[in-house]
């Protein structure tokens, strides 16, 4: 395993396995689906893409969760960390995150320590997020969207900022399905050309 993805998954179990175990499934299952999909990006930020989907919930974590924002949370950790920019913000602004943060009075935090990044890279790792259940494994989008919504109900922080996020998350699920092709019946894919 490349390092950057071994300190990630490394990490990961350390912050989430004990503490958090049904966070810890779903950061592997998300983990696991950007692998599947890593074709997807170039090859050379691949690692990252993968290291991504590792640390994508690590601001769940008991010691590193402060604002109650686990995507701008774990963004400063990794930066505290030593990791790259790069990885804190795809980090900070997962799978709709700046949503989120207008929702929560945090936009102006995020946005003026995180430049947002707009690349198949960073949609491939909202589309590892959005199409795993919390207990890590496959789902279609809109089921997952759907699910959202039942399990928190209409009045819910979550559910409000995912209506609003919704033609914004289904873009980018759409951007990666047309680059990726699915081979030998879904097993595996690869970029289109």
């Amino acid at each position: 395993m490349p390092e950057l993805v071994e300190l990630a998954s490394g990490h990961a179990a350390q912050e989430l396995a004990a503490s958090l175990p049904r966070r810890w499934q779903d950061v592997q299952g998300v983990a696991a689906k950007a692998r599947e999909i890593a074709r997807v990006v170039p090859e050379k930020v691949r690692d990252l893409l993968i290291a991504a989907a590792w640390l994508h919930d690590i601001g769940y974590a008991p010691n590193i969760a402060h604002t109650g924002f686990h995507s701008l949370d774990g963004a400063r950790w990794l930066l505290q960390q030593g990791q790259s920019p790069r990885l804190a913000a795809l980090v900070a602004y997962h799978s709709c995150a700046l949503f989120e943060a207008e929702e929560r009075g945090l936009a102006g935090a995020l946005v003026a320590e995180f430049e947002q990044e707009h690349s198949i890279t960073a949609d491939a790792l909202w589309y590892a997020d959005m199409t795993t259940t919390p207990d890590g494994t496959p789902i279609e989008v809109t089921t997952r969207l759907d699910e959202i919504g039942e399990r928190y109900g209409p009045e819910r922080l979550v559910t409000r900022f995912w209506v609003r996020a919704r033609p914004t998350l289904l873009a980018a699920i759409d951007r990666v399905e047309r680059v990726a092709q699915p081979i030998a019946g879904g097993q595996a894919w690869r970029a289109s050309a």
